[in-house]
């Protein structure tokens, strides 16, 4: 309960920013154009809140918080005083209207600018994009790894960690060869001697993101330190920690097999779902065998797998692989510009990828996911919150300019019509558009909610 309501709380102060930064946009436009604004309001319905400012504008708060909308006075909505027909916004030229529309979008473009200018200003810890192998029949097995390289570039991006990579190889779904840069990590700084580009043929590359990352179903054996036997986490209502076990205890043996790994011994407690096993640990230098029985959860592939609620403790990262991304005042800007840009390009990627069949549409993430994602990265902390705020407002922005006539993209598109035939597209028309258009983004809706529903 806990979880959901810190989820629903990260979800509806995240969605409230980024409709704001929306809704402002499109405010601050109308307002430069002359447009009178009868109404600001974030969230739709009742309201709960509600001020009515010197401009004469109604500032609003609403009790649901899944969108925001600027009322602006408009003869094709109410009658207009004839006094105040000069503020409406069908009486103003087709290229202000194009502005005020276009200005929502644009604002969360430039929102999530902000919001990465802040996270590098403070810094954002990160380990550096380090492999160490690569596995048999992926696109990458054909490079050898003979010591821990590291991913300079994915194609012509350079990336400086994980986060970058797998951002990077997610534009490269459905293309048939990516390019992947590495270098010794070893080599002096400064120095591209050692750097070599292996071109990976990706014509059968296929990922599944409910299983796996990009970087390892396309192959990249990521570097991670050392598992060691002693447990770091035991979960209070699991089948270990309902058994007996503590954090601290060290792993020795499983039903009379030695531990010989973490993989093994996962693999075993995987294949005993809801059978006895028994675990034997060392405690204050005392060897104890406790019976546990793993709980049964359903996997990726819809098959029962035991689970007993525990997480081993690691070696830590070595220094040389850490790195901290962090800026200047100055030198933030242009980072963070280039990250927008990252993410704009990547997500406008990945519609047409979805068009073209290379995504599956099981990708399509709904406000479940987004509140889990917002919830998730505000307890790990403002930097991570920061980071995704720019992401879903970048989302926010390149969705909204979509040309579906209920969306600002939909609009856009009429008055682009309009430009080019010198005059309006006729209201029946428009009327048509959007209910296509609202059948469509409904649509669109229900899978993505179908998609949460069965995640969870």
């Amino acid at each position: 309960m806990i979880d959901f309501l810190w989820n629903l709380g990260s979800f509806i102060v995240a969605l409230g920013i980024l409709i704001a930064a929306h809704e402002y946009g499109h405010f601050w436009v109308a307002r430069r154009c002359g447009v009178k604004v009868e109404r600001f309001s974030i969230g739709f319905g009742k309201a709960i809140w509600r001020k009515t400012g010197k401009d004469g504008t109604e500032y609003v708060v609403a009790a649901i918080p899944l969108g925001g909308y600027v009322k602006m006075l408009d003869e094709r909505v109410d009658e207009v005083p004839e006094e105040l027909k000069e503020q409406a916004f069908n009486r103003k030229s087709v290229w202000q209207r194009i502005a005020i529309v276009s200005a929502g979008p644009i604002a969360n473009f430039i929102f999530a600018i902000i919001a990465l200018y802040a996270m590098y200003l403070i810094g954002v810890p990160a380990i550096k994009p380090v492999i160490d192998s690569t596995l048999a029949g992926t696109p990458a097995a054909q490079i050898v790894v003979k010591e821990p390289m590291q991913v300079m570039a994915v194609g012509s991006q350079k990336v400086r960690d994980w986060e970058e990579v797998n951002l990077a190889l997610a534009g490269h779904i459905g293309d048939s060869k990516v390019d992947i840069t590495l270098a010794p990590l070893t080599r002096l700084e400064g120095s591209s001697g050692d750097e070599q580009t292996y071109s990976l043929n990706t014509q059968d590359w296929k990922v599944n993101p409910e299983k796996e990352l990009p970087i390892t179903s396309i192959g990249l054996g990521m570097y991670r330190p050392a598992i060691l036997p002693k447990l770091a986490l035991v979960s209070e209502d699991g089948a270990a920690g309902l058994a007996g076990i503590k954090v601290g205890d060290t792993l020795v043996a499983i039903d009379g097999e030695k531990y010989k790994d973490w993989p093994r011994f996962v693999e075993i407690i995987q294949g005993s779902a809801n059978k006895m096993v028994t675990i034997t640990v060392r405690r204050d230098g005392e060897q104890l065998a406790i019976k546990v029985t793993p709980k049964s959860r359903e996997n990726a592939e819809g098959k029962l797998e035991g689970v007993i609620g525990v997480a081993p403790t690691s070696e830590p990262w070595p220094e040389n692989m850490k790195v901290q991304l962090e800026y200047g005042f100055l030198d933030s800007f242009p980072v963070a510009l280039d990250k927008t840009w990252q993410l704009v390009s990547v997500s406008i990627k990945m519609i047409g990828k979805l068009l073209t069949g290379d995504v599956s549409v099981k990708n399509l993430s709904g406000p479940i996911s987004i509140a889990q994602g917002a919830g998730n990265s505000a307890d790990v902390g403002l930097v991570y919150f920061l980071g995704f705020l720019a992401l879903i407002s970048v989302n926010l922005g390149i969705i909204n300019l979509l040309p579906l006539p209920v969306l600002d993209g939909g609009h856009l598109l009429y008055y682009f019509i309009e430009v080019i035939t010198g005059r309006p597209v006729p209201e029946k028309v428009q009327e048509i558009g959007f209910r296509i258009g609202a059948a469509m983004l409904l649509m669109l809706m229900s899978v993505a909610l179908f998609n949460d529903f069965s995640r969870l």
